[in-house]
């Protein structure tokens, strides 16, 4: 089993209907300009905590906030949680500068995700 230690809450991203909008109402609430900002996503990084706004839920979906976990080695955690009863919700994918992510559940149906930075 893989210590506690290794794995992190890192990322936090929000499915928003409307971008411009919750860009606002983040940018009021977390007291800082976004990082990111685009037509297609807008990002904070606040304490070493990235929050990401995601327009209609991106193109995976996402109907409710999901947490990914800064892991160093996403297959083997995949593998790890998957053996342990999670099942794989969105396979390991690259979004861009190396950055792997997956999503799976856990038994009661919450999309939980990993996040490796290459």
């Amino acid at each position: 089993m893989t210590s506690a230690a290794t794995a992190g809450i890192t990322t936090v991203l929000h499915p928003v209907s409307d971008l411009a909008k919750a860009g606002k109402v983040y940018t009021a609430l977390l007291g800082i300009a976004p990082q990111t900002e685009g037509t297609y996503y807008i990002g904070f990084d606040i304490g070493g905590q990235h929050i990401g706004l995601v327009p209609d839920g991106g193109p995976q979906g996402m109907t409710a906030p999901v947490t990914y976990w800064q892991v160093p080695d996403i297959a083997a955690k995949l593998a790890e949680v998957t053996a342990a009863g999670a099942t794989v919700h969105e396979p390991v994918r690259e979004v861009g500068e190396g950055r792997l992510v997956a999503t799976v559940t856990d038994p009661d149906g919450n999309v939980l995700g990993l996040l490796q930075d290459r």
